[in-house]
């Protein structure tokens, strides 16, 4: 199983990003896909959820109205659209797949909203 990340950057408060998650190695459209942030200091969050056929989406109250989570499973790929971002979501974002017991983390892209 590997997942890979991309699209992270530097932007300024209010600016949009596109992140990127590959998946390989599994059968990506059977899988409830997550993404999941780190920001220094502070625990790992859950910032998104979508369902295996991309109908069902959850997101954290701090991110509702300005991300979308959305996937591509003829591609093996799940995108956030982050748009009128702020300093505060300033983190290492993840995405992560949970197949039977364990769960599979992607190395991390880092998103920084700083002017």
């Amino acid at each position: 199983v590997q997942l890979v990340e991309s699209g992270g950057g530097l932007v300024q408060p209010g600016g949009s990003l596109r992140l990127s998650c590959a998946g390989s190695g599994f059968t990506f459209s059977n899988r409830y896909m997550t993404w999941y942030r780190q920001a220094p200091g502070k625990e790992r969050e859950l910032v998104a959820g979508i369902s295996s056929d991309g109908g069902n989406t959850n997101y954290a109250d701090s991110v509702k109205g300005r991300f979308t989570i959305s996937r591509d499973n003829g591609k093996n790929t799940m995108y956030l659209q982050m748009n009128s971002l702020k300093p505060e979501d300033t983190a290492v974002y993840f995405c992560r797949v949970q197949i039977t017991w364990r769960a599979y983390w992607g190395q991390g892209t880092q998103v920084t909203v700083s002017s």
